[in-house]
């Protein structure tokens, strides 16, 4: 039995992202699909300079506008990309 429903979900979640590619895809061939707008990569200097100020990640976020995790993981990138 829940074998069953299990498969008829899986069935309707896969018609749904079909139907969600098709939707993006037109969209773009409209020219109306951007994606989604960076926010933490995109203000990756002021996130370097605020946290060159000893700021944490706790305020950087009400800082700048986004979520405190975005901003540890630009930390680690830039980190990262200086010991490489």
């Amino acid at each position: 039995m829940f074998n069953m429903l299990g498969a008829i979900a899986q069935f309707e979640r896969e018609l749904m992202l079909e139907r969600q590619r098709e939707g993006v895809a037109a969209a773009k061939a409209a020219g109306k699909y951007r994606g989604r707008a960076p926010t933490a990569r995109a203000k990756a200097v002021e996130v370097r300079r605020l946290h060159g100020e000893s700021i944490g990640p706790t305020i950087l976020p009400g800082d700048c506008g986004s979520a405190g995790q975005a901003f540890i993981a630009c930390l680690t990138r830039v980190d990262a990309a200086r010991w490489s």
